[in-house]
């Protein structure tokens, strides 16, 4: 049984955002750049399961949709335990064209599961897994918290109003991840590092496809006021201001 974990390469969560060109591209000048953190918590996860011989899972594989500047982080999956990567050789435009250069290069391949983080940390827009299962035409479960293997069969937790629900799905199926999938990301070892250098990192190139997004530009969020005191023994004043000035009650 293999496994496909799709990552993104996306900054750091502590990067300071800057923009360029009139705000119409991300500036990229020391940029620390890393495996977006829900496909980090898939990839963990797949591995967790290769681990566990019952499972069947034999091989684990990484894909990407970017240019060679992403090489780094695809290679940072491999030294966390991935068995190679495929790197799709285009520029990741929009979530759409993303999901129709994974899906063209997944039906030359063998995948039993696909798994996707929820959203990306840079774009949050949470559309990828489920296009992708659309173009493939295959069962997609979103929000999946827990996943197992159990004799043969796979069972998806997923949160829903109230509780939880698990789902038995017939493969191949994408499985969009959410926080839980995995306790935490498992950290590359030295020797992991040392073999990422020799594991297999396959380019394809894109199929042709017309984006249905056109960024325009960007816009920061406006600077946050300053932090206000409130001195503990006039409450008044503090109900005054929210109700006044913040306008929350």
């Amino acid at each position: 049984m293999n496994i496909l974990v799709c990552i993104s390469h996306v900054p750091d969560t502590t990067t300071k955002v800057r923009f360029a060109d009139n705000d119409t591209r991300l500036d990229t000048t020391g940029i620390q750049w890393v495996i977006n953190p829900w496909d980090e918590l898939s990839l963990t996860r797949a591995l967790e399961l290769k681990d566990d011989q019952a499972s069947g899972v034999t091989k684990v594989t990484v894909a990407h949709v970017g240019l060679a500047g992403t090489d780094p982080t695809i290679r940072k999956a491999l030294a966390i335990g991935a068995d190679d990567a495929i790197r799709i050789n285009a520029d990741p435009v929009d979530a759409y064209f993303v999901a129709f250069q994974l899906a063209e290069m997944i039906r030359k391949e063998s995948f039993d599961i696909i798994l996707c983080g929820i959203e990306s940390s840079d774009h949050n827009g949470s559309g990828v897994g489920g296009m992708l299962a659309e173009f493939l035409n295959i069962p997609s479960i979103s929000s999946v918290s827990t996943l197992k293997i159990e004799k043969g069969k796979a069972l998806l937790h997923r949160e829903i109003d109230g509780g939880k629900e698990v789902i038995n799905t017939p493969y191949p199926f994408v499985a969009i991840v959410q926080k839980g999938i995995a306790k935490e990301p498992r950290i590359a070892a030295m020797r992991g590092i040392m073999m990422a250098r020799t594991k297999p990192l396959k380019v394809v190139e894109p199929v042709a496809c017309t984006p249905l997004t056109e960024l325009v530009a960007f816009e920061a969020p406006k600077p946050r006021a300053a932090c206000r005191f409130i001195d503990p023994a006039n409450p008044g004043q503090l109900f005054e201001l929210l109700q006044n000035e913040a306008k929350i009650i």
